[in-house]
């Protein structure tokens, strides 16, 4: 298993996948652990989805964990395969619970009820392709693989 994890491709597409969605998420995470970005800030996001999303507690620290510390190790390449399979039953449960009832189309032009589900497709495909290829270039998978395989002498 632990093979599975940090195994991944001598390829830049990995690279800049997680790059991508680290860069898309992480002021996401920051918004709702520290405040920044006009976010609430963890104590007030909590309480926002146990209270209004109705959210069960652990499932609301979960979707700030990863939007927060997956940001964070996908920038990395940290367990690129975990937080991608962490991000895609993120993504799944936003598109399926507040999404979808939406429509497709993102709200660009400010005139439906909210998002479609439009995004999530996208950033589920990204981050498919990151289970499959791993974190790829200049990621600490990469660097802990090579390293395993060196020690197998």
């Amino acid at each position: 298993m632990k093979k599975f994890i940090f195994k991944t491709n001598n390829s830049w597409t990995g690279t800049i996948l997680r790059w991508t969605i680290g860069i898309v998420f992480i002021p996401h995470g920051l918004q709702k652990t520290l405040g920044w970005f006009d976010g609430m800030g963890f104590k007030k996001t909590m309480s926002f989805f146990t209270e209004n999303v109705h959210l069960p507690g652990m499932v609301a620290f979960t979707v700030i964990l990863i939007e927060f510390v997956g940001s964070i190790l996908l920038l990395l390449g940290l367990g690129t395969r975990l937080w991608a399979l962490s991000f895609i039953g993120l993504l799944t449960g936003i598109m399926l619970t507040t999404h979808l009832e939406n429509g497709f189309f993102m709200n660009w032009f400010g005139t439906q009820k909210g998002e479609g589900c439009q995004f999530d497709i996208l950033a589920i495909g990204i981050v498919v392709t990151l289970l499959i290829e791993g974190g790829g270039k200049l990621s600490v998978d990469q660097w802990i693989s090579h390293r395993n395989n060196m020690h197998k002498d």
